[in-house]
């Protein structure tokens, strides 16, 4: 039969183990291999996490098979009766495994070395099937398979332990799957927004844009923000920027009043985008240090200091806009901020004193939700204030 070359645009990752399925290990491969999957432009359509049980793994691969290009299985390639995913690779394509003599020449070798004799057990590490090639482990005894099948779809078998899997993918899979045509052309950009939630974006920006295949628009609750990530696939890397740019230009009209930041870019680098060079310090009282904590690394921030005492934090309350000051005439700072918080019926009321050449300017919010959570709030609160401010005296002056 003839192989058919099909290109790699979908794929389904299957974690095989049963200490996955029980919560006794933590499955960090899939997220891995699926994030640099979808950076490729090669849609992953599922992830899942199988039991050591052969009719269960055997049935979840002849499924995946049906619906995506490209299966990949890590786990399931040890020498012990539990350890079935050769088994299952085999009974989903129909075929039976043999022992290779030269990777059981290897497999010996390794044990050679070691003066011991191979046990009998190891040599199903030694099997391959039809269409398969083994990928070799640089840091263990469990080779790897890539198993190319009649109709075009592939399947990589990884080993389980991290350690083991990516350099067997990033050194042995994935040259393989750039020599046929690895993914589309995916163009993505994300608008970070702030002071809406994700709920009322259904209404501004439309539900049926956000339900369209292409471009795909998506909204993310981040701790920080919302982001709304818009994403194109096409043939052409131009073509999928183009879908992207227009996109982007719509939503733009749409929610660009809550757009403080694109990409990954943190609230400190929006405030010192609104800053244009100039210096800033900060007081907090109540915040437990969470504003300084988002700028903690902004070459902007040149003074900050923390009020703690219940008594002093209630006395400062009453003249936020004097420590605004303060601290910006103490710090030699162009800006002066001072944040007050405090949890009020289950939220935190916030207060934001801005300290600037021109005077001093007040503002307050509610951060939903006390606590901790609330303090966290209260500082990205405060930042907001500030980069409003910041925008309002650009356009005025």
């Amino acid at each position: 039969m003839t192989e058919v070359t099909r290109p790699i645009e979908t794929a389904v990752i299957l974690a095989v183990g049963t200490e996955l399925t029980t919560g006794t290990t933590r499955d960090t491969n899939s997220g891995e291999l699926a994030r640099e999957l979808t950076e490729l432009g090669v849609k992953v359509r599922q992830t899942v996490a199988l039991p050591d049980d052969l009719p269960a793994v055997t049935a979840a691969l002849s499924g995946a098979l049906e619906q995506a290009d490209l299966v990949v299985s890590t786990g399931g390639l040890g020498p012990t009766p539990d350890d079935l995913t050769r088994e299952a690779i085999a009974a989903a394509c129909g075929l039976q495994p043999t022992v290779d003599p030269g990777l059981e020449a290897w497999l010996r070798g390794l044990f050679e070395r070691r003066g011991i004799d191979m046990p009998d057990a190891n040599r199903k590490q030694a099997w391959l099937i039809g269409g398969a090639t083994a990928l070799a482990n640089k840091r263990g005894s469990a080779p790897g398979w890539f198993v190319e099948r009649p109709d075009g779809r592939v399947i990589v078998a990884l080993p389980g332990p991290p350690r083991e899997m990516q350099p067997m993918w990033r050194d042995e899979a994935l040259p393989r799957l750039w020599e046929r045509r690895l993914g589309v052309a995916r163009v993505a950009q994300t608008l970070r927004l702030s002071g809406v939630g994700e709920s009322a974006l259904v209404d501004l920006i439309g539900e049926a844009i956000l339900r369209a295949p292409s471009p795909q628009v998506a909204t993310y609750a981040r701790a920080d923000a919302v982001d709304v990530v818009v994403t194109a696939e096409a043939t052409d890397r131009s073509e999928a920027a183009r879908k992207v740019d227009e996109m982007v230009a719509l939503l733009r009209e749409r929610v660009g009043q809550f757009v403080f930041a694109e990409g990954d870019q943190t609230w400190a680098d929006a405030v010192a985008a609104r800053l244009g060079g100039r210096t800033m310090a900060v007081v907090e009282l109540g915040s437990a240090g969470q504003l300084q904590t988002l700028r903690c690394n902004a070459d902007f921030l040149l003074f900050g200091e923390l009020v703690r005492a219940e008594s002093d934090v209630t006395r400062a309350a009453t003249d936020l806009a004097h420590y605004a000051q303060r601290v910006r005439e103490v710090a030699g700072a162009d800006i002066g901020v001072a944040l007050y918080a405090r949890e009020t019926r289950g939220d935190t009321h916030v207060r934001v004193a801005i300290s600037t050449a021109d005077g001093v300017a007040e503002h307050q919010r509610i951060a939903f939700l006390g606590g901790e959570e609330g303090r966290r709030r209260a500082a990205i609160a405060a930042c907001a204030v500030l980069w409003q401010a910041l925008g309002q005296k650009e356009a005025a002056g």
